[in-house]
């Protein structure tokens, strides 16, 4: 039996992702198989192409950070069911058709949602109620500033604040503004607006309770300024890296956590972070499967509906990745094998 899997053969644009058909693989110890019905496109995937992530694989070799599929063989020794709708973190190798991970990874899926709509939990939203929840720590009543809010992460974030009774103001070009109304947040264009200016003029200078800033770079200065007494500024990515060569990336992503580090160090009440979904997860291993399962629940009872850029084949890999390179897409971007 052969599948198609998405292979980087090497650092690089978009075009180093080419669909390649291969044997299936076989499970080995303590592993299973999972044949993937929903795979989802994010920008550590697109760091990891571009040879800026850190310990990320060397080429050859298949992207993929996070899926939705079945259980289709296993170990022996296991006893997983055949057939469960199962998701998974798998940070590399779910642009496939299959794919052997260890039972452990493995937190099951309520069969009647959508895979699409529940691989947006999986990095994104759990992402977002992490962040929100366990790093900030927000409360009924605070206001928050997102960066990105038209992204996978952005929109997630402004949808569970939203439910705990947050105010969201978040940044997003015009363009994109009417797509997301229906989240609920007062919108910054920030290619014509300053958004400091913006949240000092809206908080009557008070500031926001959290800022969530995925741009890195000089953003994040900016980012701190926006903050009330006590706030915090969490960091999640570094998208100022991209798009640079890998040297001037890895010197942007650099120069990124030096800011964060000396932003935090001063002394005046407001803190600086930066986030990252598998260091929560090797730290608190049950977090990460108590907050999936949480937001399984939120989606199944319809409180919460992902928004979903585009629905692309398997083979369409490449043009996922340059949609996001350049902005084009509002909400996850998901690969359907």
């Amino acid at each position: 039996m052969y599948q198609v899997r998405i292979v980087a053969a090497r650092y690089g644009g978009p075009e180093v992702l080419e669909p390649r058909e291969e044997p299936v693989p076989k499970p080995g110890r303590g592993e299973v198989r999972v044949r993937i019905e929903a795979a989802g496109v994010a920008y550590a995937d697109l760091l990891m192409r571009q040879g800026l992530y850190p310990g990320g694989p060397q080429p050859p070799f298949t992207p993929g950070y996070d899926l939705v599929g079945r259980v289709d063989a296993l170990d022996p020794a296991l006893e997983e069911e055949p057939g469960a709708r199962v998701a998974a973190l798998s940070v590399s190798g779910s642009y496939a058709q299959y794919l052997c991970l260890p039972a452990g990874q493995l937190v099951r899926v309520p069969p009647e949602l959508d895979a699409a709509e529940a691989v947006c939990l999986v990095l994104n939203y759990v992402t977002a109620w992490q962040m929100l929840h366990r790093a900030a720590r927000v409360r009924e009543g605070d206001t928050i500033l997102v960066h990105g809010a038209s992204g996978g992460v952005g929109t997630a974030l402004t949808e569970l604040a939203r439910l705990a009774g947050v105010t969201v103001f978040g940044t997003a070009s015009r363009a994109k503004h009417a797509a997301i109304a229906h989240l609920g947040a007062r919108l910054i264009d920030y290619r014509t607006e300053d958004f400091v200016a913006r949240v000092k003029e809206w908080t009557k200078g008070a500031g926001v309770q959290a800022v969530f800033d995925p741009v890195g770079g000089a953003n994040l200065r900016r980012s701190y300024r926006c903050l009330a007494r006590r706030g915090r500024l969490i960091v999640y990515g570094a998208i100022s890296m991209t798009g640079r060569g890998r040297l001037k990336g890895y010197l942007s992503g650099a120069g990124s956590f030096l800011r964060l580090g000396l932003l935090d160090l001063l002394p005046d009440g407001r803190r600086a972070r930066f986030y990252s979904i598998l260091q929560m997860k090797r730290a608190h291993p049950a977090w990460f499967r108590d907050d999936l399962a949480h937001l399984f629940e939120l989606l199944a009872g319809q409180r919460i509906r992902p928004v979903i850029a585009a629905r692309l084949p398997l083979p369409e890999a490449a043009r996922a990745h340059l949609m996001l390179e350049e902005g084009s897409a509002t909400g996850k971007i998901v690969l359907i094998p």
